[in-house]
C-alpha cells in the first residue's frame, strides 16, 4: 500500500503539479496565508487557500486557479510551479480553491459541468462552473484587502478547462484569463479521440469515478487505484490484449466508477457530451485570453487549438492569443534546461522563455497595467526548425499542399499519381499495432509516443507508409490538416489512424541525450497523428456501419501542424487501423455499443485506400 501511495503521488506531482520553482521557505517570507470556506449561491461552501503578499504597501491583483487536484497540496506555503516562480516573485493574492465536490470543498462532484447560457446570477439554482467562478471572484474583491479589483485565472489540464469555463457570463472584474492544456469537450480530447476510446487511460478513472465521503485532504479513491497497481504489469500492450474487451474492465475494474458508466452508456456524441463541451458557450468573451498548449499532449491537443480558434471566430475583437510550443502535457510549467520530447532535444529553455517573456508578461500587462509589447496574436513553436515563430492570424494564410499516394510506397506533393489504384492490408484486432516502439509498462495516460520513432510501425504489413522524395530545401506546413480518404472493406466497421512523419536522412548523427540503442539515421519521428472511429464518418450523434466492399468517404480532421521538414529529410504518411493500446481496438464488426462488445464481435477485415484519397495540409479550412 505504501508503494503504491508513493507512486500514485509521484503521478500527480508531476502530471498536474510540476517541478517546484520558488520553495515554500520564500512564499513564507513574502506572503501571509488565510484559508476560507467561500459559500455559493446555493449555500454551498468550497474551500479556497489565500496567500497575500506581506507587503502591503500598494494593491494586488489576483491570480485564481480552481482544481479538481486537491488544493491542499498548495497548503505550508507551496507554490509548486503553479503559478511560476517570476509570477510569485512579481507579487500577487495567490489563491487556490477546490472545486465543487472535490477534497475540502462541499456540494458534488460533476464530470465537466454544463455550463448554463445566459447564467442569471440571481438564481440560485443556475450552477455551473461559471457561476462558481463568478461567486468566488465577488467574494474575493469584496473581503480580501488589499487586492486592486483585478482577477487573472490560470489553470492546467482539467484546471485549464475551469479556467475556459469561467469566460461565459465572467465577472466584471476578471481581466485575464489563461487555460492551459484545457479540455474544451471529452469526446474530441482527453477521453475519446473523434469517438475512439483511449484504453490507455483506463487507469486514470478512479481519480474521476468516486464521488468522496466527505470533507477531506487526502485520495478517497487509493482502494480503487490499488486494483491495477498493487502488482503493475511490465507490458501495458499485453495487459490489455489478454484483458480483451471493454466490457472486462467493467467487470473486472471499473464496476462502481460513476464516470466509467457515463462514458460506456453513452458511446456516441448525444445530448450528455454535447451539453458538456465548454465550445459552443465561448461567446461575448470580455477578458483578454491566452492559451497555451503543447504540440507533443497526447491529452489536451485539440483542446487548446479548438478554445482559441472558437473565441476568434465568436469574439473578432476579443484579445485572444495563442501560445503552442514543443511540450507535452504541461510541458511549460516545468524547466529541465535542455527541453527534450521522448528522443528529440529542441532548444535550451524553452519553459523559462514562455514563463518570463510570455506568461509573465501578459498578466502584468492585464493585471497591473505594465507596460508591454502586445503579444502576437500566435506565438508558435517550429518543431522541425525548432524556433519560435510568431503570426498575425493562426491558421496563418498558406497555399495549400496536398499529397497523393501512389504505388510501391510513393507519396507525391500537389500531383495526383495512379487514382484507381487500391491498396489493401488486413487489419486484425488479434494483432494490433502497437502505438508505441518499444515495450511500455501501464501507464496513467501516454505522453512519450506523440514524437516516437515510427520505424516498427513501417514494418508491418497492416500499416501503408508512404514516403516523399528527399527534400532538396527545407519545407514547412503551417496550419489545418485533413485526410479525405476513399475506403472500402470486408467487415462492417474501423478506425483509421493518420500520421504526418518526419524521416530523418539515414545518416543523421545520433544524439547525445538518448541511450545508445537510439539510432537517429532514418528515424521516422511522428509530428502529427489522429484517429476517427469510421462508424462516426457521417456523424457523431448517429453512428453507421459500412456497406461491405462499398467505397465510402472518411475525412479525418487533425490537430494542427507547425513543422518544418529540413533538407535532406522525407515526410512519410501512414495509415491504419489500429493503435493499440492507446485507443481501443474496433471489433470490426459492427455492434451498437462498442463497451459492450463480446470477443466474438472481433474480425479480421481487409481494407482498402484508394488512390483518389489525399492529404490537405495548409490554406484555411472552413470548420
Amino acid at each position: 500500500m505504501k508503494k503504491l501511495l508513493v507512486l500514485f503521488t509521484f503521478y500527480l506531482l508531476n502530471s498536474y503539479t510540476y517541478a517546484q520553482q520558488v520553495d515554500s521557505t520564500y512564499v513564507k517570507k513574502h506572503y501571509s496565508k488565510s484559508v476560507h470556506n467561500i459559500k455559493m449561491r446555493d449555500g454551498i461552501k468550497l474551500y479556497t487557500i489565500v496567500y497575500t503578499p506581506k507587503d502591503q504597501s500598494k494593491k494586488y491583483p489576483i491570480l485564481l486557479n480552481r482544481t479538481c487536484y486537491n488544493a491542499s497540496k498548495y497548503d505550508n506555503f507551496n507554490a509548486i510551479g503553479q503559478p511560476s516562480g517570476y509570477l510569485v516573485q512579481d507579487k500577487y493574492i495567490l489563491v487556490y480553491q477546490d472545486v465543487r465536490g472535490r477534497y475540502m470543498s462541499e456540494g458534488k462532484f460533476t464530470t465537466l459541468t454544463p455550463n448554463i447560457p445566459g447564467n442569471d446570477k440571481k438564481n440560485k439554482t443556475a450552477i455551473d462552473e461559471s457561476s462558481d467562478t463568478y461567486d468566488t471572484i465577488d467574494w474575493l474583491i469584496k473581503n480580501i484587502k488589499n487586492n486592486n479589483k483585478k482577477v487573472g485565472m490560470f489553470g492546467i489540464s482539467y484546471p485549464g478547462f475551469y479556467t475556459a469555463a469561467a469566460l461565459p457570463d465572467a465577472h466584471p472584474a476578471l481581466k485575464a484569463s489563461s487555460p492551459q492544456a484545457p479540455i474544451s469537450d471529452f469526446f474530441f480530447d482527453d477521453f475519446f479521440h473523434h469517438g475512439a476510446y483511449l484504453e490507455s487511460y483506463t487507469a486514470a478513472f478512479p481519480v474521476f469515478g468516486y464521488q468522496k465521503p466527505g470533507l477531506t485532504k487526502k485520495p478517497w479513491y487509493i482502494e480503487q487505484i490499488k486494483r491495477f497497481y498493487d502488482n503493475p504489469p511490465n507490458d501495458g500492450y499485453k495487459f490489455y490484449l489478454n484483458l480483451g474487451p471493454l466490457k472486462n474492465i467493467t467487470k473486472k475494474y471499473h464496476y462502481d466508477n460513476f464516470f466509467w458508466k457515463e462514458i460506456t452508456t453513452h458511446p456516441n456524441y448525444d445530448s450528455f457530451w454535447q451539453k458538456r463541451s465548454i465550445l459552443p458557450h465561448l461567446k461575448n468573451i470580455t477578458p483578454a485570453v491566452m492559451t497555451v498548449g503543447g504540440w507533443f499532449d497526447a491529452e489536451d491537443l485539440y483542446g487548446p487549438i479548438n478554445i482559441y480558434k472558437t473565441i476568434e471566430k465568436n469574439n473578432p475583437k476579443a484579445q485572444n492569443t495563442i501560445v503552442m510550443g514543443p511540450w507535452d502535457h504541461g510541458g511549460w510549467a516545468r524547466e529541465k534546461g535542455k527541453t527534450t520530447h521522448n528522443h528529440i532535444q529542441f532548444g535550451d529553455s524553452i519553459s523559462t522563455f514562455y514563463q518570463k517573456e510570455i506568461e509573465r508578461k501578459f498578466f502584468a500587462h492585464h493585471l497591473k497595467g505594465e507596460e508591454s509589447k502586445k503579444l502576437p496574436e500566435a506565438y508558435m513553436f517550429d518543431t522541425g526548425a525548432k524556433a519560435w515563430k510568431t503570426y498575425d492570424a493562426w491558421p496563418p494564410e498558406s497555399s495549400k499542399t496536398t499529397f497523393h499516394f501512389g504505388n510501391n510506397g510513393k507519396l507525391a506533393i500537389n500531383k495526383a499519381t495512379n487514382p484507381q489504384e487500391a491498396f489493401e492490408y488486413l487489419s486484425d484486432p488479434a494483432k494490433p499495432v502497437p502505438y508505441v516502439s518499444q515495450m511500455e509498462g501501464l501507464t496513467f495516460t501516454p505522453r512519450k509516443f506523440m514524437s516516437d520513432d515510427q520505424r516498427h510501425a513501417s514494418k508491418r504489413p497492416d500499416v501503408l507508409t508512404f514516403i516523399s522524395d528527399e527534400f532538396t530545401k527545407d519545407m514547412t506546413l503551417a496550419g489545418e490538416i485533413v485526410a479525405k480518404l476513399k475506403v472500402s472493406m470486408t467487415g462492417t466497421d474501423a478506425d483509421f489512424i493518420v500520421k504526418i512523419i518526419d524521416e530523418y536522412p539515414e545518416d543523421h548523427p545520433n544524439y547525445d541525450h538518448n541511450p545508445k540503442n537510439i539510432i537517429m539515421g532514418g528515424y521516422q519521428q511522428l509530428v502529427r497523428s489522429e484517429v476517427l472511429r469510421g462508424r462516426f464518418r457521417n456523424s457523431f450523434e448517429n453512428p453507421a456501419p459500412f456497406e461491405p466492399n462499398k467505397i465510402s468517404d472518411v475525412n479525418i480532421r487533425l490537430q494542427d501542424i507547425l513543422h518544418t521538414f529540413k533538407k535532406g529529410h522525407r515526410i512519410a504518411i501512414q495509415i491504419h487501423s489500429t493503435w493499440f493500446p492507446y485507443i481501443d481496438r474496433n471489433p470490426q464488426k459492427y455492434v451498437d455499443n462498442i463497451f459492450e462488445a463480446n470477443a466474438e464481435d472481433f474480425i479480421k477485415s481487409t481494407i482498402k485506400v484508394y488512390g483518389n484519397s489525399v492529404v490537405e495540409i495548409g490554406g484555411r479550412i472552413s470548420m
